[in-house]
Order: structure tokens, then C-alpha cells, then sequence
């Protein structure tokens, strides 16, 4: 048989997802407007700095609902971040 669950073990992971949701996103949020710049200065077509500008603020996004504690939320939209980022990648 099992016996009440325990809410007080669930904290500390959900912790942890909500900072590694936080980094991840600004960590990605952060490259994406690195690449953003670099691409802007150089002969590459505006339509890969502004993908790289859109991820960007999409993983930014994602940051703070982590932050927030929506983790599944801020998990689709890193995804969907990276994907933008690396779409403006095949363009280049």
C-alpha cells in the first residue's frame, strides 16, 4: 500500500526546472541576439537577422514564464525558439 503523498518532495525539482527553464532561455535569448548582430553587420539577407532576432525574443520569452513557473510552456517555446533560430540559419 502506498502512503500520502509527500507534496514536500516535489519542491526542490521544481525548483530546478524553473532555473534551468530561466538559463536556458536567456542563455539562448542571449546567442540569438549575438548571431542577430553579427549577422547584421555582415552580407547576409535581412530575413536571417530577423529570424535570429525573432528566436531570440521568443527564448526570452520562455525565460521568464519559466521564471514564472510554467515550464511545460517555457519547454515548447525553447524549442520553438531554436527552430526559428535555426530556420534563419539555412537561409544564410
Amino acid at each position: 500500500m502506498s502512503g500520502p503523498v509527500d507534496s514536500e518532495t516535489g519542491i526542490p525539482e521544481a525548483r530546478r526546472a524553473r532555473w534551468t527553464a530561466l538559463g536556458s532561455g536567456a542563455l539562448l535569448a542571449l546567442a540569438g541576439v549575438a548571431a542577430a548582430v553579427l549577422r547584421l553587420t555582415g552580407p547576409a539577407p535581412s530575413l536571417v537577422c530577423a529570424a535570429y532576432a525573432s528566436g531570440a525574443a521568443v527564448c526570452a520569452l520562455a525565460a521568464v514564464l519559466g521564471a514564472r513557473g510554467r515550464t511545460r510552456w517555457a519547454l515548447w517555446l525553447l524549442i520553438i525558439g531554436v527552430m526559428v533560430m535555426a530556420l534563419g540559419d539555412q537561409f544564410d
